[in-house]
């Protein structure tokens, strides 16, 4: 078929909106102020929350759990800057630890802690632990159908700055260390690893196939298992990646039978942030990767700028309508991008070997930063967690693609992190990063959706 290319330069149509979605110019937002002037789609106007802790719109509420700090354990706390999640039906036995197994209907959320050197430090049992210097690592929940929290422990320690990750078809969770190393480490940091949501298989073993560079987050394609992946990193700016492996079958630890990585280039398109209008569909095209284990240059490095596309900010990834969405949280050029945009949402088609425009952000604009992703069962619609400045909001799209904002942070400045359904869809789960760290369950009238 033929592969528009409008909007590949810098400027354009979408360049005056405050922010423009594929296919509709009635994705542009009705109001500019606050939360408190209303919302033209979605769920309605966000109302504050007396407790100052969460506006959501009416008839929808929220539970706090597993906060940074709380008990888990003797000895062992909740850790700090909680980030990516997934949730996964909880069937069969429990953790070996725990001595009892799941109740019915229960979810069970994996998530991550980007921890470095600072904040609450993760602390795993050795069996759990790659790198005892290393203070990331991840959590596992376990929580009723009513949102309440049953039971919780470290999954897996050792690891440092785990941001993003992305579920498996085969229900594992990939966390990412979004690092090339830190002064300490006592082993190699850059990679991904993979966790057990149910505890038994898990092993603190890096899937180094998937490359070592500053990974954010991941989409596995469940008619292939082949993966994409998304890169934060600058000087120069980060890639897309796809792995191909080897394994024709998907199952833990099936990555480590290795694979081929490559890195995205569109073709006349050297930075992402050139293309401003949404639905601009370009070809795809991918190029091996030299050296994935970056034995002595990163892997963005490995490559003249001709040769791939670049973009700022890379960051959120989820897989949905067979097609792997990914996140470009903004672009500026007083950092050396080719444009400026407050966020991009992008899509890869396999079938097509397409990259599409869904949606961009201008800078200014109410919304900003938009970071983890996840596809919503209502509408056929995404919510973002923004990570930009000022107010931070859930901001989420309808079936065509119309914008409201879900959710806001009443308490402080931290990001929204995390955002993931529950398996059955009646809860929305996600977290506030920091400040402190803490990981909500909200439940409310999802079918009513306007728009």
């Amino acid at each position: 078929m033929s592969v528009t290319r409008r909007g590949v330069v810098k400027g354009g149509a979408a360049g005056a909106l405050s922010i423009a979605l594929a296919g509709s110019l009635e994705g542009i937002f009705q109001t500019s102020a606050g939360a408190d002037t209303g919302e033209a789609y979605g769920y309605g106007p966000l109302i504050p929350d007396p407790k100052g802790v969460l506006d959501l719109p009416k008839g929808f509420s929220y539970k706090v759990m597993s906060v940074e700090g709380d008990p888990i354990s003797k000895g062992v706390v909740v850790p700090g800057h909680h980030d990516g999640m997934a949730t996964f039906p909880a069937r069969g036995q429990g953790h070996p630890g725990h001595g009892r197994g799941h109740g019915r209907g229960h979810t069970l959320l994996v998530r991550n802690h980007e921890q470095s050197n600072n904040g609450t430090p993760t602390v795993g049992p050795r069996e759990l632990t790659y790198d005892p210097a290393a203070t990331g690592g991840t959590t596992t929940l376990e929580v009723d159908r009513d949102g309440d929290l049953v039971s919780q422990y470290v999954s897996l320690a050792g690891t440092a700055v785990n941001c993003a990750g992305g579920r498996t078809p085969w229900g594992s969770w990939l966390t990412c260390e979004e690092t090339e190393g830190f002064s300490g480490e006592t082993k190699s940091h850059g990679w991904v690893f993979e966790v057990d949501p149910h505890g038994r298989r898990t092993e603190p073993v890096p899937l180094t196939a998937l490359g070592r560079f500053a990974h954010e987050a991941v989409a596995v394609d469940p008619h292939t298992n082949v993966a994409y992946l998304t890169e934060d990193a600058s000087r120069p700016f980060g890639l897309f990646f796809r792995f191909r492996p080897r394994a024709h079958r998907g199952g833990y630890h099936s990555y480590l039978a290795g694979g081929t990585l490559e890195a995205l280039k569109v073709p006349g398109v050297p930075d992402l942030s050139l293309v401003t209008e949404p639905g601009t569909r370009l070809p795809a095209r991918w190029v091996d990767v030299p050296d994935p284990l970056a034995k002595r240059t990163s892997i963005r490095k490995q490559f003249e700028d001709d040769r791939i596309t670049r973009s700022q900010k890379l960051e959120g990834a989820w897989w949905g309508h067979g097609k792997a969405y990914f996140v470009a949280s903004f672009s500026s050029t007083d950092d050396g991008a080719a444009g400026d945009h407050a966020g991009q949402v992008w899509t890869y088609d396999p079938r097509r070997n397409e990259v599409e425009l869904q949606l961009i952000f201008k800078p200014g604009g109410r919304f900003d930063g938009p970071d983890n992703i996840t596809l919503s069962p209502y509408g056929g619609g995404v919510i973002l967690a923004e990570d930009g400045d000022g107010e931070q909001y859930l901001v989420g799209t309808t079936r065509k693609d119309r914008p409201f904002a879900m959710a806001r942070n009443a308490l402080n400045g931290s990001e929204f992190t995390g955002v993931t359904f529950s398996p059955d869809g009646r809860i929305l789960f996600f977290n506030r990063q920091s400040d402190p760290g803490a990981t909500f369950a909200v439940k409310g009238p999802w079918h009513r959706l306007r728009g």
